[in-house]
């Protein structure tokens, strides 16, 4: 369509300036945040299909996407590239179908919420309050911290599957966890608070290492491993909230400004006296 040249890496006339392969990288990068539906999909047939650690592998696999694309996205530049594509629009479907939608299937199926109707409604407490989660439009702030549990969901089908817990202990914490998206605790980033950036990387590395390694003892993972594992929970949990803290303390505090002072009063009010009126008006006649 254009008029230039299009040799390997040359500039191509259109709505961006990019290269072929500029453009091509923002798509690729586009297209691996897209696997995660795939992976979700999977999740979800491994799941009916009674696959347990399959379902977690898969998992995992999401895992390792979900907190990679973003990297890859900043440095193939894809909203420069690709300014034409919401890929943040694109990365909230394939959160929620991976964080929320195919864990609680995986929840259902494996038998980790109570029996028949009193199961579909905690079923509905991650699926709905995501879906506010993910729809508000502070869910990510500025300075890189959640607002709001993260709908994590999918870490806890992680540990309700490993650490063998009854729907009973499950269910209460689905609950705790649906309050806790309305409740405005700053909550890491890992891969974008630059808060204790570094330890975060390397714990959330480190974590996601034992998530596999975990899998691989399956039906019974070593105690050792899980602790380890739950540690880094831990760690993420009290350090939000001490964000959370922090920055509340400094928060400035709204300040009326100096009360408005009061209207001046007259000390005499003169009287109006007439000079004279008009015998005209007093006898029309």
């Amino acid at each position: 369509m254009g008029t230039g040249r299009t040799g390997t890496g040359r500039r191509q006339p259109g709505r961006t300036g990019s290269t072929r392969w500029q453009r091509l990288a923002a798509a690729f990068v586009h297209l691996y945040t897209a696997t995660g539906s795939v992976l979700a999909f999977l999740i979800v047939l491994a799941a009916i299909d009674g696959k347990v650690e399959t379902a977690l592998w898969l998992g995992l696999a999401a895992l390792v996407v979900d907190g990679t694309d973003g990297m890859m996205a900043r440095a193939a530049q894809v909203k420069v590239h690709y300014p034409w594509f919401d890929g943040a629009r694109m990365d909230d479907i394939v959160d929620y179908l991976t964080y929320v939608f195919a864990p609680v299937v995986l929840l259902r199926t494996a038998g980790y919420l109570p029996a028949g109707a009193a199961g579909l409604a905690v079923a509905a407490l991650p699926l709905l309050t995501s879906c506010y989660q993910f729809c508000r439009a502070d869910a990510k702030t500025d300075d890189h911290f959640f607002l709001g549990f993260p709908s994590y969901w999918n870490v806890l089908a992680f540990y309700a599957i490993v650490m063998h817990l009854s729907a009973t202990a499950v269910t209460a914490t689905i609950v705790v966890c649906a309050i806790l998206v309305f409740v405005p605790v700053r909550y890491l980033y890992p891969s974008r608070s630059t808060v204790l950036r570094t330890p975060t990387l390397a714990l959330t590395g480190a974590w996601l290492v034992l998530y596999g390694v975990i899998i691989t003892g399956l039906p019974h993972p070593a105690p050792v491993l899980v602790q380890l594992s739950l540690a880094y929970v831990g760690y993420y949990a009290v350090v939000s909230v001490a964000v959370t803290l922090q920055t509340a303390r400094k928060a400035p505090v709204l300040d009326p400004g100096p009360a408005p002072l009061p209207a001046a009063v007259p000390t005499a009010v003169p009287a109006v006296v007439p000079t004279a009126v008009p015998t005209a008006v007093l006898d029309p006649d």
